[in-house]
């Protein structure tokens, strides 16, 4: 059975490893996590007059850089007149040249969201009428080449490296201290080491092209590692690498010091510094990510950051822990099996860690996508909705892990008396055995076997004969009659001692083996080894599925600019009629306080004008807020600020007539949105009036 069901579950690990590396392979490119919600003038508007600056409001604040902001005439040139600039929150501009001819311009922009992603894209606008253009600018963002494959393949590896490293010295610490000496369990932890440091120092190099042109060549160009080290990803990249460097020197004494150690009491000292200090670190190490991507920008930033980090401690003690587990299981030596306490052990770890992870995990859910229909809406719900049915698949798994658990637990004190019994007589056998040898060297031969037919297990004597016919080892008898032959001489002379050394090793390589042969024989063991096996492939799986997630643009972001794109149009189609219309959003930061405001002014000329103002979720759907105003400011003339309190008419409508603009230019329109009693917000977007 065992010869049977071990290849099949490898199988089935390897099919998931090749559909991890074909999600990573096949991913669409790291979309952006700042979208473009509106811009003056808007996509395909055609204005009368040349505007003075065009302006772009995203969903949460960008980097600029001298280039992020171009625009294009019908001819190709460009038109833009100095460094882009911030005009207020997230809403970005720059100046026009003036005596712009009509035609059909084309605005492109490349900047960085605040959670580091690239953002990418262009639209056109005409003035006086459409026209023909030679512009050809798409919206392909510069992650989707060769460097944004290997920028999303860098951070699958980095996160990779932190769950292994973090897991497997949490494993050792808390559950399995005589893994501490475990070679391989070493060179796991090691090796997790050795990977987020690799990773990171690769992603350090790729973000200034990752960020900017996209190539190849760029990846070595010191000038943009310098502006990179500039960035808040920059820092966290290099605050990362002195972690590394302090988890360094964690591991070292972990397994230096730490397994070197006898006396009781030391050790217990030094286990207790060693957790306060892994925790440090470790918790360190996942703030360098939380501090820089999603986390950090949007939603209760305050309250999401410290989540972020119990949910990547929470990862890393079960699959780190896991990963650990498994090589104990399959690498550790015959004479030092993990053993049965450890393994329940880490069971509570990972019981309490999926339990973080489900609290922590529903938070980031909400906070990320702010609706139900996001989940089946979005790409970033699709996604989250296949994480959530691969945890649940790994924790199905892991309470079959559980139950095996638990049968090894209660094999245990029957096989330990076993192993007594086994230990009693065969130095009673091997006492016969000489005894017998000095007599008749059959008779030690006859005890030899005697011991093992007394034992009732056969696959021991099955295991020795294999291991002497595959090696070519003497049995037993022979031994003791070469030794007791070598005690009669005198002086024995150096190749006769070098005889004794080679049977000495000949006699551990068997009891080895033997032991190997019964640890791998019990089913207990064999199907904790199998469960855990397949949980460490679903959890590659998994890990790559969350990768892809995290560079994906969140579900709530995506509506909002799929509800400001819509109004976008509509603003142009308006615009054409002589209407003015501007749309908004907004952020209050209390419960319900992200919207989007749309003004509507009729005709938007000197004189009398009808203002309606419009209220609206980032989904699309009217809703009443207790105040909003608005202000007309000209500070060319210095005119203003004019208000205007609309009355309240329906759902999510306000209205004012016979609001007057004394005299055309470009005028600033300030909105104030209250949403309770302390949460409110202006925002702001000029607009040529008259």
């Amino acid at each position: 059975m065992t010869q049977t069901i071990a290849p099949r579950v490898r199988t089935l690990v390897l099919l998931l490893l090749a559909a991890a590396c074909a999600l990573l392979a096949g991913a669409a490119p790291a979309s952006a996590h700042a979208a473009l919600t509106g811009s003056d003038p808007g996509q395909g508007a055609v204005v009368d007059q040349a505007p003075a600056r065009i302006t772009l409001t995203f969903s949460e604040q960008v980097a600029l850089s001298d280039d992020s902001l171009r625009v294009l005439d019908p001819e190709g040139k460009r038109v833009d007149n100095g460094k882009p600039s911030e005009v207020s929150g997230t809403t970005y501009a720059v100046r026009l040249n003036s005596g712009l001819s009509d035609g059909t311009y084309t605005v492109a922009y490349q900047v960085v969201s605040a959670d580091s992603h690239p953002v990418a894209g262009a639209y056109t606008f005409s003035i006086g009428a459409p026209s023909k253009t030679s512009v050809a600018v798409s919206g392909q963002g510069t992650d989707d080449g060769v460097v944004g494959w290997l920028y999303g393949f860098g951070r699958y590896v980095s996160y990779a490296g932190f769950i292994v490293m973090a897991g497997g010295a949490a494993f050792v610490l808390a559950c399995w201290p005589r893994g501490s000496g475990v070679r391989p369990v070493q060179r796991f932890v090691v090796s997790g080491w050795l990977a987020l440091t690799a990773a990171t120092l690769a992603l350090l190099l790729l973000r200034g092209s990752f960020t900017g042109s996209g190539k190849v060549a760029d990846v070595f160009d010191l000038s943009l590692l310098g502006q990179v080290l500039q960035t808040k990803t920059g820092a966290a990249l290099v605050s990362r690498l002195l972690l590394l460097a302090a988890a360094a020197l964690f591991i070292a004494v972990l397994f230096g010091a730490y397994d070197k150690r006898d006396d009781p009491q030391e050790k217990r000292d030094l286990t207790f510094g060693l957790a306060i200090g892994g925790v440090v670190v470790a918790a360190g190490l996942a703030a360098s990510w939380a501090m820089s991507e999603h986390a950090s920008v949007g939603l209760q930033a305050g309250i999401a950051m410290p989540v972020d980090v119990v949910h990547l401690l929470a990862v890393a003690a079960w699959l780190g822990g896991l990963g650990a587990l498994l090589v104990a299981l399959y690498r550790a030596p015959a004479d030092a099996p993990v053993d049965a306490s450890a393994v329940r052990r880490f069971s509570r770890v990972a019981f309490g860690s999926v339990l973080a992870l489900i609290a922590t995990g529903t938070y980031q859910s909400w906070r990320q996508l702010g609706s139900w229909s996001a989940f089946t809406d979005t790409r970033y719900g699709q996604l989250l909705l296949a994480k959530i049915a691969l945890v649940v698949v790994l924790v199905g798994v892991a309470w079959i892990s559980r139950r095996w658990t638990g049968r090894l637990a209660e094999a245990l004190p029957a096989s330990a008396e076993r192993e007594k019994v086994r230990a009693g007589v065969g130095a009673s056998g091997g006492t016969d055995a000489d005894t017998g040898a000095a007599a008749d060297g059959d008779s030690g031969t006859d005890a030899h076997t005697g011991t093992h037919a007394g034992t009732g297990t056969g696959t021991e004597a099955e295991a020795e004969a294999d291991v002497e016919a595959d090696t070519g080892k003497a049995p037993a008898a022979e031994t003791s009659a070469v030794q007791e032959s070598a005690a009669d001489k005198p002086a024995p002379d150096p190749a006769d001692a070098e005889r004794a050394a080679q049977l000495a090793r000949q006699r551990a390589a068997r009891d080895a083996a033997r032991q190997k042969r019964l640890r791998d024989a019990d089913p207990n063991r064999f199907g904790l080894r199998r469960s855990v096996l397949a949980e460490a492939g679903i959890a590659v799986v998994l890990l790559a599925v969350t990768t892809v997630l995290t560079q994906t643009e969140p579900g709530r972001t995506e509506q909002e600019a799929k509800a400001a794109t819509s109004s976008s149009s509509a603003s142009a189609d308006a615009g054409a009629s002589g209407a003015l219309t501007l749309n908004m959003p907004f952020d209050t930061g209390g419960k319900d306080g992200k919207g989007i405001v749309t003004v509507d002014l009729d005709p938007a000329r000197v004189g009398d004008n009808e203002l309606h103002v419009y209220v609206e979720r980032p989904n699309g759907r009217a809703f009443d807020i207790p105040e909003v105003k608005v202000e007309f400011t000209l500070k060319a003339k210095d005119i203003g600020p004019l208000p205007v309190v609309p009355d309240h008419i329906a759902t999510g409508h306000w209205s004012a007539n016979g609001v007057q603009i004394p005299m055309a230019g470009d005028w600033e329109v300030d909105v104030t949105v209250r949403t309770s009693d302390i949460d409110e917000v202006t925002v702001s977007k000029n607009a040529q009036i008259g």
